[in-house]
């Protein structure tokens, strides 16, 4: 009687024209890691975050995330690569990621949801038109301007207006006995409840500005994705509600684990809600800082605290497996944040 061994060399060997290694279960991808800066962080991931793979940042306001990404970002930058910051909410700080000496020169920062007349530009810098763009047209008489009565365009722009008030309950005849539509004049405002919302996925939600910034700050990511050229990306929707977040369908997500894989870039996801599931290489819970006070009355900086919560693959020692259970995996890291005036006295 063969072996289990041999019969199952034996179905390899018979499919190995069309599924190569059927029996063989894939191995397990180690991905090589790039430095977050802060030590503790570093020594609980065992080296940092894991390049060209998804991963999550989740917490509160305050709990240390935007730090330890622009301690990151700072590493990246200063070898000499770019990197992307997608801000959702447009609420970075140049001058704090310029105070955790990130290389400004090399990042991009997109920011979703602001016009460029609403942008604010530098001290001592006015936005100007040109003054062909203020000075009004001159003013064409007759047909083309040529002196034969107005344009037929404008003869009929009052139509509207005119057909409107005489469709208005006010103007109609008492003896009409037919009920007409309500009409929505110009200053009305029409209900919410009829207004025609957009599909999204499997659910209808209403045209709300999270959406919408979401909706920019994914197209982005996915043409940064698709470009290259960029080591890390940093999709910031840490203010964005949990209740929108989640709702981003999963395959978006996992879209974007197949094309950091193939580019080889670091996606760092800021949020206060898990939401790429499967599709993220490593789930980090940042805990609710605390205040430090080395003095009475003197803030001197925050208390951090973070878990790691889920992390697909991890690098083994030796192929021997224990009899006994190995001892628990340290997953919690703490590390102290300084505040600028908390120096060396």
């Amino acid at each position: 009687m063969s072996s289990a061994a041999t019969i199952r060399l034996q179905i390899e060997a018979a499919l190995a024209h069309r599924i190569p290694s059927a029996l063989t279960p894939a191995q397990k991808v180690i991905r090589p890691v790039a430095p977050t800066g802060v030590a503790d962080v570093d020594r609980l991931l065992e080296g940092g975050l894991p390049v060209g793979a998804i991963t999550e940042m989740v917490g509160p306001e305050s709990s240390g995330r935007t730090a330890v990404a622009l301690s990151f970002l700072s590493h990246l930058t200063h070898a000499g690569r770019v990197c992307a910051w997608v801000d959702v909410s447009d609420v970075l700080s140049p001058e704090s990621a310029a105070a955790a000496d990130v290389d400004l020169s090399r990042l991009l920062w997109v920011r979703c949801g602001v016009s460029a007349a609403k942008s604010q530009a530098p001290a001592g810098y006015k936005f100007a038109l040109p003054d062909k763009y203020l000075v009004p047209g001159t003013i064409k008489k007759g047909l083309h301007g040529g002196g034969c009565g107005g344009h037929p365009r404008n003869e009929i722009k009052g139509l509207s207006e005119a057909v409107s008030g005489l469709l208005r309950p006010a103007a109609l005849a008492p003896h009409r006995s037919e009920p007409l539509g309500r009409v929505h004049t110009e200053h009305e405002a029409v209900p919410a409840q009829s207004r025609p919302g957009r599909w999204q996925g499997n659910a209808r939600t209403s045209p709300s500005k999270p959406w919408e910034r979401i909706e920019q700050a994914l197209r982005v990511t996915d043409l940064l994705l698709q470009g290259g050229g960029f080591s890390a990306i940093v999709l910031d929707m840490a203010s964005i509600a949990a209740e929108h977040v989640t709702r981003v369908p999963l395959a978006t997500w996992f879209r974007y684990r197949a094309a950091a894989e193939r580019t080889q870039m670091s996606v760092l996801l800021l949020t206060q809600h898990p939401c790429a599931k499967s599709s993220s290489e490593l789930l980090l819970r940042f805990q609710p800082g605390v205040a430090r006070h080395d003095e009475a009355t003197v803030f001197s900086g925050i208390e951090h605290c973070l878990e790691v919560e889920r992390r697909r693959f991890t690098a083994t020692k030796t192929n021997v497996i224990p009899l006994r259970k190995p001892p628990q995996r340290v997953i919690a890291a703490n590390w102290r944040s300084e505040a600028t005036w908390a120096g060396p006295r």
